[in-house]
């Protein structure tokens, strides 16, 4: 069965249209008909096909205009001339403008729909072609991305481990600390509690260091508590105050708009907190001097949902199908890894939510994150993901 092709035809004879559109679409061709070169293109504009046959000679635009406006705005359709017996030039030229073929009138039927089906033919192996060049292309950057997280995996293991080796110093160091300042000859030290204070705050990001050098590797210990009640408010004004300087120099408004949440939500605490300095850095980052991040936090049904909007310089349509792979990134050389939004997209999908981009060049950004209320994370989720990359 012969593959149905969708061609328009072009001529201002009534009886001529009528004729050979009625013969074409008992041969699986469908036919639409226009009588001069502006309702053609009117009806391009909304009514996409594969082939234009045209006359040459028509009132108004002729078809060697309405080939010229074709190739111009839609390079992929193909376009058969007709021409009278004494204006054979007109095929030529038109042949030189990128047509397919001419054929001169009275045109046979069947030669008329040989020309269509090879037309399409050539429609469809073009077609074929870009698709498997575009297949190609995304094989080699998986093998590319597969390489380069492989290589990234080797360098994490080591760096790891001469982290490993001074956070353990650091967390004995303080904990020799906490146990010289909880004696009693130690009871007036001045300014005790700051230095208690200061304490906490070291041993609190000892335990961040290690479960982010535990994420990397894969390793989270068995008895690690990976799902607990989540104080998202909290978190969010965390993750604020570490960009806090940085969005006061530029001179960035904050805009909190924070609603009490109708349920906790039970996930993993640490996890939701890279997730918020990820996407709230590359916010400031993206903002310059003067602009506004909004941070939104409601309940949806089933979850919640996290909104960052920045009104910086937004992404560019070519590049948002990128953001969330592995490596890429537009800021300068040396600025950035282009693995921020590829690790954030990665927590999400574990932590059973979703993630979604919306951004206008030159209007900002808008990131929407929502979460389950409650999802229990496996434990062996993030080595067994690592381990298929």
């Amino acid at each position: 069965m012969e593959e149905m092709i969708r061609i328009l035809l072009v001529d201002d004879e009534d009886s001529f249209r009528g004729t050979v559109s009625k013969r074409l679409s008992r041969r699986s061709i469908d036919v639409l008909t226009a009588a001069d070169g502006r309702e053609a293109l009117e009806l391009l504009d909304r009514d996409p096909v594969e082939v234009v046959v045209t006359d040459v000679k028509m009132p108004g635009m002729d078809g060697i205009e309405l080939l010229r406006q074709i190739k111009e705005n839609y390079p992929d359709i193909e376009v058969i001339l007709l021409t009278g017996h004494v204006a054979a030039s007109d095929g030529v030229e038109g042949i030189k403008g990128g047509a397919f073929d001419y054929l001169t009138k009275p045109v046979e039927l069947e030669h008329l729909v040989s020309k269509i089906r090879q037309a399409g033919e050539k429609i469809r192996w073009r077609r074929d072609q870009r698709k498997e060049a575009e297949f190609r292309k995304r094989m080699e950057q998986q093998m590319m991305i597969t390489e380069r997280l492989a290589a990234l995996g080797t360098m994490a293991t080591g760096v790891a481990h001469e982290i490993n080796n001074p956070l353990a110093i650091i967390r004995e160091s303080a904990g020799w600390m906490r146990l010289i300042l909880g004696k009693e000859e130690m009871a007036a030290v001045p300014r005790r509690s700051d230095l208690e204070l200061a304490l906490n705050k070291i041993e609190i990001g000892v335990e961040r260091a290690k479960r982010i050098t535990h994420q990397l590797l894969g390793f989270v210990q068995k008895d690690d508590a990976l799902s607990a009640e989540v104080d998202l408010p909290m978190l969010i004004e965390e993750s604020l105050g570490m960009v806090k300087r940085e969005a006061v120099h530029k001179g960035i408004e904050i805009v909190r708009d924070i609603q009490p949440l109708e349920k906790p939500v039970y996930s993993d605490p640490y996890q939701i907190r890279q997730v918020l300095l990820n996407l709230i850095t590359n916010a400031v980052h993206a903002t310059g001097g003067g602009g506004r991040i909004t941070v939104v936090l409601k309940s949806v049904q089933g979850g919640v949902l996290i909104q960052i909007r920045d009104t910086g310089e937004g992404i560019p349509p070519e590049h948002m199908r990128k953001i969330f792979e592995p490596f890429f990134t537009t800021k300068c050389p040396g600025k950035g890894t282009g693995l921020g939004l590829f690790v954030t997209r990665g927590i999400i999908d574990r932590l059973g939510g979703t993630i979604e981009a919306e951004s206008r060049p030159g209007e900002g950004s808008v990131f929407t994150v929502t979460l389950p209320r409650r999802h229990e994370i496996r434990k062996n989720d993030i080595a067994s993901e690592l381990n298929t990359c």
